[in-house]
């Protein structure tokens, strides 16, 4: 029996009803909502000193130490991930005598999007750096200063397992250690960034254990110092992700394994004169970072002084003592010793 054209028609517009409806659905599932910036009339109000950049964002900062005009190392701190400017690790285990017998200032910030910096979407590898600079002309630090950063940078650095010059059995093993939810998650980051909010929000199947803050990613000098570094963020927590989670947590996520526009190891020597170093430490039990990837950089990046500590996990500057240790050896050059 043939189907009535009324029937052909009414079927069809119940399938273009149909896929517009999913479309729809789909759409919103992927689509992050709008950040709820600080000072705006949907988000929580500013209680950080803050500066504005050249484009027109506000980045919040924090002061700590000696006063800047007495100091005499004037450092720069970046957080890590999920964190904020209150997150300063080093200062947390730098006694205050250190502090006052080498005049250190500490200027730390909140990351685009944490805190009540406002987000950045055109966020990338490089334009931490340019903000920096920014903050340091307009805060007045000088001609020289010293940058630390967390997880991000310099102390247990986060890698990318995509970065061309890694060989790929070593790049390969590491990515494969990492817990399965923490594979996809980096899949989704690296290969397709827009869907990094669902990824991220669905309830089908585990997404990242770093979000979840999951206690299956620490290995042992973690475990004993997890409960530290949760207490010490126990009166800012809420402050961390309050502008929303896709313009702190998951862009960082597909800034940080996305495609770059440089390969950080063909970096060359930035103080060639001797005028300053870098340095990089990680522990050697970090279940975060592996580190096999990072003495593969200090072997590619020799100008690079390496620190490796044995035992240490990705919180071991949370170590009693450790700050003194790190800010000495930094500052003054000592012998690096746990």
């Amino acid at each position: 029996m043939a189907e009535s054209p009324t029937t052909s028609g009414m079927t069809r517009k119940i399938l273009v009803l149909f896929l517009i409806g999913l479309l729809a659905y789909v759409y919103q599932a992927i689509t992050p909502p709008p950040p709820k910036i600080c000072g705006s009339p949907d988000g929580n109000p500013i209680t950080a000193p803050r500066i504005k950049l050249s484009d027109g964002r506000n980045l919040a900062y924090k002061e700590q130490g000696v006063s800047k005009n007495e100091a005499k190392y004037k450092i720069v701190f970046i957080h890590g991930f999920d964190c904020c400017r209150h997150d300063v690790v080093i200062a947390s285990t730098l006694s205050h005598d250190v502090i006052e017998s080498l005049g250190i200032y500490i200027v730390s910030i909140d990351r685009p999007g944490y805190g009540e910096s406002d987000p950045h979407p055109q966020r990338t590898p490089k334009s931490l750096a340019l903000d920096i600079e920014e903050l340091a002309d307009q805060l007045e630090l000088g001609s020289k200063f010293y940058v630390v950063g967390f997880s991000m940078a310099l102390l247990t650095p986060v890698v990318n397992y995509w970065w061309p010059s890694f060989p790929s059995n070593l790049s390969t093993k590491s990515y494969y250690d990492q817990l399965l939810p923490d594979q996809w998650t980096l899949r989704v980051a690296h290969y397709l960034p827009w869907l990094t909010y669902w990824w991220n929000t669905q309830k089908y199947f585990p997404s990242s254990s770093v979000v979840a803050h999951s206690p299956d990613i620490f290995k042992t000098q973690d475990m004993q110092l997890g409960p530290r570094f949760a207490g010490s963020q126990e009166k800012y927590r809420a402050q961390i992700r309050q502008q929303g989670e896709f313009e702190s947590l998951h862009r960082d996520a597909n800034i940080g394994f996305g495609t770059w526009e440089f390969d950080p190891m063909d970096l060359k020597n930035p103080f060639d004169k001797n005028e300053g170093s870098v340095h990089l430490w990680q522990g050697d039990e970090d279940g975060l970072v592996p580190v096999i990837l990072q003495r593969y950089i200090a072997q590619k990046l020799p100008w690079i002084q390496y620190h490796e500590i044995k035992g240490g996990g990705h919180l071991f500057p949370y170590a009693d003592g450790m700050g003194d240790k790190i800010i000495k050896a930094f500052l003054l050059g000592e012998k690096f010793e746990v």
